[in-house]
């Protein structure tokens, strides 16, 4: 899940697999180990983003979402946050060549993308989070560690249950640090929820309870003893479908928290966001025998409640945050279909809002901003990556 700052400005997301074809073979391969696998969209031709420039009238967006031109040809972006209207952050692939992928760190300044840095090799980016400009977060397979010149490897704890896959990051106010996601102990379907946190020195993994096979997608932290993380319970057996997990941290343990799915539908969750410790979203998706559709939770104070929202078809949510006017947004979408919702404060209900045209990996929020910025790839070309943002 990307994380920017703590609170209002936060979305968190989880890239999930796509089947696709990319350049070559081995070309996926190095995308799969890491977790990703790119989507082939679909093979009209698409402007090349070479170096950023000036977005213009003709990049323009369904209801505000603007196209701004990256410096990246090929690849694939995974991850992206913000600080301020003049301070985004974005991560994830470079294909340099049939043989060679290359993880990257893209900066935003107020007026164009450029790439700030490369990562260090061997890391795979799935998740970002920003605290400022000199401490700067990234995980996937594995983790480093920005200070405003450098990257520095940061290695997860040896989880028994398997290789460490991060599918979230989330940082908070009192310097804590968290990752969410799964231990693989050689297949996907067999992964266990995992979670670790940052001491200051080094990851340490949390016990947590045995709510069998599984996932965690999104993780947020409003204080250290006031920690949410959401993903899927996988069904148990073929007679009984997935279900959304929901984990808390009250300082001492990690509990499970009884979380309703959609009835005899597979159910998961991909983000979440904190508002308060009594205001609290998480979204995610259900599906049947037809297609996806979108699914999402709300924290009380007590108990959690499924909230409505709108029949879109393949319109899993992946992300949800609450923009600087107070309106509070959910976007996702499968393979070339996008979704963004809006939440109807008035009807008490998730009301479909003029989407993103790009295949959706992240969305963050802006915090003292209503824009919102959303980073994939291109829904036309070969892995062509594109960020886009709503300017309200």
């Amino acid at each position: 899940m990307t994380q920017s700052t703590p609170g209002d400005g936060a979305m968190t997301r989880r890239t999930r697999h796509r089947r696709a074809a990319l350049a070559s073979a081995v070309a996926a391969a190095a995308l799969v180990a890491a977790g990703l696998i790119g989507f082939q969209a679909w093979g009209e031709e698409q402007v090349a983003a070479g170096s950023a420039s000036a977005v213009t009238d003709k990049d323009r967006r369904a209801d505000d979402w603007q196209r701004t031109p990256v410096p990246v040809e090929k690849g694939d972006l995974t991850a992206v946050a913000a600080l301020d209207e003049r301070q985004a952050w974005a991560v994830g692939y470079r294909l340099k060549s049939d043989t060679e992928v290359e993880a990257l760190a893209l900066r935003w300044d107020g007026e164009s993308w450029t790439q700030e840095s490369t990562l260090p090799n061997g890391n795979f980016p799935q998740a970002l989070a920003v605290r400022s400009a000199e401490d700067i977060w990234v995980a996937g397979t594995g983790s480093s560690h920005w200070d405003g010149e450098k990257w520095t490897d940061r290695a997860l704890a040896r989880d028994p249950a398997g290789r460490v896959m991060s599918d979230a990051i989330t940082v908070s106010g009192d310097d804590g640090v968290w990752t969410a996601g799964r231990a693989v102990p050689g297949s996907i379907k067999d992964s266990v929820p995992a979670i670790q946190s940052w001491d200051g020195d080094s990851w340490q993994r949390q016990d947590l309870p045995d709510v069998g096979k599984g996932e965690l997608s999104g993780i947020v932290a409003l204080a250290e003893d006031d920690v949410w993380a959401v993903g899927a319970a996988y069904a148990a057996d073929a007679d009984s479908p997935q279900t959304p997990l929901v984990l808390h941290w009250d300082g001492t343990s990690w509990k499970k928290s009884d979380a309703p799915g959609a009835d005899g539908k597979t159910t998961w969750l991909g983000g979440v966001t904190a508002l308060a410790p009594d205001d609290i979203w998480a979204v995610g998706g259900s599906a049947s025998a037809d297609s996806d559709r979108p699914y999402a939770l709300h924290w009380d104070g007590k108990t959690w409640k499924s909230a409505p929202t709108p029949d879109v078809a393949d319109g899993r949510l992946r992300t949800v945050g609450r923009a600087g006017d107070g309106s509070l947004w959910a976007t996702g979408g499968k393979g070339a279909v996008s979704v963004a919702l809006r939440w109807n404060s008035e009807e008490k209900r998730w009301d479909e809002a003029a989407a993103p045209e790009v295949v959706v990996r992240s969305t963050t929020t802006v915090p003292g901003s209503n824009a919102l910025w959303t980073a994939g790839i291109a829904r036309r070309g070969d892995l062509v990556p594109e960020i886009v943002r709503f300017t309200g």
